[in-house]
């Protein structure tokens, strides 16, 4: 085995790489070189600077210690979703191709087989694998979602370089099968997941869909109405039973639509008033 060397650390991981046939993931195995390319050449990184591992549907760059992660970093966030989005624009749904992202830094050896071994390079591959990072890219409108090591934060990302927005990043746990692993998270942390958020120096509030996930799910408007008084009628009329009160915007309930000072739900029980371009009709019997 050599000794051990220091390399910047760079992987990338196509989400829902096994629910593709062969023929998109081909394709998506193209593309992930592609963008890869792209963005290490944006950032003034060229190959012989770097040495690349094949991992199938995930790609490993070992970069030079002397090249910039700072112009790494930059070109991952503004190159690398651009490259995306022009991907996904001229690709067929089944073939849309969303990343995940880590960048590391650490020391790294090659076994007799060609191998890489080092226990930085074992926390890059868990951070990459991390329910949290999953679950970020989920609640993605975008189709990146990058996190960096302690390391790579303290070192660069926390002084604020331009283009690299210390105050994007936040601070996250990360659960691995080797314990809690410190990192940090561009952009929000996601409500969802294994893992938990926690406030950092950027802070933010804070799993298989192609597309963000929606709003967390209320209870049906039967249930809010028993589970809460009923509010008093509007313009003095007594609210004889529970009702949904809507003060602004607008409300769906099976194709209809309730706004403003209106007070029904189609398909079902209408209790109070229900006013409808200025009629009102009381609750038939």
């Amino acid at each position: 085995m050599t000794d051990p060397v220091s390399r910047t650390i760079l992987l990338l991981d196509i989400e829902r790489f096994s629910d593709r046939d062969d023929v998109e993931q081909a394709y998506l195995r193209r593309m992930l070189y592609d963008v890869a390319d792209r963005a290490l050449e944006a950032a003034g990184i060229d190959e012989t600077l770097r040495t690349r591992a094949d991992r199938g549907d995930s790609v490993m760059e070992l970069i030079d210690a002397n090249a910039s992660v700072t112009a790494l970093l930059r070109a991952l966030l503004t190159e690398v979703p651009a490259q995306l989005r022009a991907v996904n624009r001229m690709a067929s749904r089944s073939a849309q191709m969303r990343l995940r992202g880590v960048v590391a830094g650490g020391y790294v050896a090659v076994d007799h087989l060609d191998g890489w071994v080092g226990s930085d390079l074992n926390h890059a591959c868990r951070l990459l694998d991390a329910a949290l990072l999953r679950a970020a890219l989920r609640e993605r409108v975008d189709d990146f979602a990058l996190g960096v090591s302690d390391s790579v934060y303290q070192g660069v990302v926390r002084h604020d370089h331009p283009g690299v927005p210390a105050d994007g990043f936040h601070r996250v746990t990360v659960a691995t099968k080797n314990g809690p692993l410190a990192a940090w998270l561009h952009g929000p942390v996601p409500r969802t997941g294994e893992d938990h958020g926690e406030r950092g120096a950027g802070e933010a509030p804070g799993d298989s869909g192609e597309r963000p996930a929606p709003a967390a799910s209320r209870g049906t408007a039967e249930e809010d109405a028993h589970s809460h008084p009923a509010p008093a009628g509007h313009r003095g009329a007594p609210a004889p039973g529970p009702v949904l009160d809507v003060g602004s915007g607008s409300v769906s309930f099976g194709g209809s639509y309730v706004a403003g000072d209106q007070h029904g739900v189609s398909g079902g029980r209408v209790t109070g008033d229900v006013v409808m371009g200025g009629t009102t009709e009381r609750e038939r019997p």
